[in-house]
């Protein structure tokens, strides 16, 4: 009897430790299933926002805004502090970088220009780009059009200009050098009330410097406020334009447009983009770039 008693109650030791052992089993197998059910949701959830990459070598251009830099002239920003996101607040509101890559160029008339500081009616402020020529970030180094190739290709658009509607988005800027008169503005690229127009010196008469006085003015596209691409090339000594709008169904080739070197320019140069306001009326109206891309 004893033995008896003493083996069912072996039996029913076994049993309870089998049904604590296979409860244990199931519970692990719950948390197994939950935990990969969470690791495949959460890549979906944490992935982050993929940012556009904006097409600008830096390193080629610095940043003129009309902030007063202490003696009068305007704000110089070289491409370091761009490129760090080093500006203060102040030059934020007239340059800063958007969601998508692009760059905001905004701009008013403060007074302070790149030549010192001016009274109403008198210059233009801008915030706009000048380009450091191969790189090599001095001012004194600029290419001539009798040698090489030299390209601006800038995608941008425009969100408003006030006051007459007229701001130029690109330039090239002629250097003054020592035994040659002038400082010439040889070619400016122009947004007019959504028209883009090419203003360029042609040769002066009577051994006059290069100067407004003589220049020309063509209407080449408009674009209104939409995104569009605007070329221009200096190649044998002669300047191209070309100018491409998708939404305007604009797709204009390369034009010759004037042969710089066979009327005898000599000056050297260097290119600029961006937002230089043709206002200086009062100090409320402003205009605003935008630029997507350039090289």
């Amino acid at each position: 009897m004893k033995t008896k008693a003493f083996l069912k109650h072996t039996f029913s030791i076994l049993l309870t430790v089998v049904f604590i052992m296979s409860c244990s089993a199931n519970n692990d197998s719950d948390s197994t299933i939950t935990e990969e059910k969470e690791e495949e949701t959460t890549p979906e959830e944490v992935d982050p926002p993929v940012e556009e990459p904006t097409n600008i070598a830096w390193k080629n251009w610095y940043l003129s805004v009309p902030i007063n830099r202490g003696d009068g002239s305007a704000t110089s920003i070289q491409p370091d502090a761009i490129i760090n996101n080093e500006l203060s607040s102040t030059e934020s509101q007239y340059f800063y970088k958007n969601d998508d890559g692009s760059y905001t160029l905004w701009t008013k008339f403060t007074g302070f220009t790149t030549s010192g500081q001016s009274a109403l009616g008198e210059k233009y402020c801008r915030t706009e780009l000048r380009e450091y020529w191969r790189g090599n970030q001095d001012t004194k180094d600029n290419w001539s059009m009798a040698t090489g190739t030299h390209i601006l290709e800038t995608t941008m658009h425009v969100d408003f200009v006030e006051g007459n509607g007229r701001t130029i988005v690109a330039q090239i800027h002629g250097k003054s050098s020592d035994g040659i008169p002038g400082d010439p503005a040889t070619v400016k690229i122009r947004w007019n009330s959504g028209m883009i127009q090419i203003d360029y010196y042609t040769k002066p008469e009577n051994d006059d410097p290069w100067t407004s006085k003589y220049d020309a003015k063509l209407d080449f596209g408009r674009v209104d406020n939409e995104k569009f691409t605007f070329k221009i090339k200096i190649e044998n000594g002669k300047m191209y334009c070309a100018l491409i709008c998708d939404a305007k169904d604009l797709n204009i080739d390369y034009q010759e447009i004037y042969d710089y070197v066979g009327n005898g320019y000599i000056h050297e140069n260097y290119f600029k983009t961006g937002n230089y306001f043709g206002w200086h009326d009062d100090y409320e109206k402003a205009a605003q770039v935008v630029v997507h891309s350039m090289c």
